[in-house]
């Protein structure tokens, strides 16, 4: 395919070099640290994939920096949605209704570019995995591709009861234009209200998701909420949920060993060895 094969609400800066890709989506500036530490991570392991990046409101010298990196940069645009789903989903009115309880969400987190992860499904891609902006990928994990769709890690993170929720951070996807269509007409409903925005509607659009284990999507939470669950051993990819590792923020001193390892990553550095990093401190 080449980029004029995409929708007009995707425009790609040069054809798709395999039918494979990693995908993140960057939605304004602020997550750019992220997203660059991620293609560091993924270059890292060794993969063969296409790399991608579905992007809004980056200028021309930040979209350079993920240039930089190998990556493919579609912009994309927010979902044709209603007045109604706009406005019941706006950051305000969504805080409001379904406030954050168990972790901060950065200033420049707005819950209605979530959506713009479903364009997913309109990719010139055969198979995909998805990987939120704010991880990083510390193992090859090619062989998700190979994976059903749809796949995706539990929820867990302070409780047992995460099992029961998948965390859309990473899951694995088949592009599918009827499956953007069906989503599409599954998404906007009168006095519909998908209170994590995405991630609740992508648990109730693929009832039957397949689990992941914890390791492909291991919530930074864990270290301190759950450090029975942690093992270096295991971890594939490590996910900065909430308070994000570029941000000064008042759980730092908690998290210093995630956050030192993202930000080696970030610098260039090479992946260090994981068994040689410090155990999650053991509650008293």
């Amino acid at each position: 395919m080449t980029p004029s094969d995409l929708p007009p609400a995707l425009v790609a800066d040069r054809p798709a070099a395999a039918d494979r890709a990693f995908v993140t989506l960057v939605t304004n500036a602020a997550y750019l640290p992220g997203a660059l530490a991620l293609l560091r991570s993924l270059r890292l392991t060794g993969t063969g994939a296409d790399l991608a990046v579905m992007h809004r409101r980056l200028d021309a010298a930040q979209q350079d920096q993920l240039r930089a990196l190998g990556a493919r940069l579609i912009r994309a645009e927010l979902l044709d949605t209603s007045e109604a789903f706009d406005v019941a989903h706006a950051r305000d009115a969504l805080h409001a209704r379904a406030a954050f309880l168990r972790g901060a969400k950065p200033d420049f987190h707005t819950p209605l570019d979530n959506f713009v992860k479903l364009r997913l499904w309109q990719l010139d891609y055969a198979r995909c995995v998805f990987i939120d902006a704010d991880a990083l990928v510390l193992r090859p994990v090619d062989r998700l591709f190979d994976f059903p769709e749809f796949c995706a890690a539990p929820n867990v993170y302070d409780g047992l009861d995460g099992f029961g929720r998948m965390n859309s951070g990473v899951f694995t996807a088949r592009p599918d234009p009827a499956t953007f269509a069906a989503m599409m007409a599954h998404l906007d409903r009168p006095g519909v209200f998908w209170r994590r925005t995405d991630q609740t509607f992508l648990q109730d659009f693929f009832p039957d998701w397949q689990g992941l284990s914890i390791h492909h999507n291991l919530l930074q939470y864990v270290w301190t909420h759950m450090p029975a669950l942690w093992d270096w051993g295991q971890i594939r990819i490590l996910h900065f949920q909430y308070e994000k590792p570029w941000e000064d923020h008042a759980k730092v001193p908690a998290l210093r060993p995630l956050i030192d390892l993202w930000r080696h990553v970030a610098a260039g550095g090479t992946m260090p060895d994981l068994m040689a990093l410090p155990a999650p401190p053991v509650p008293a």
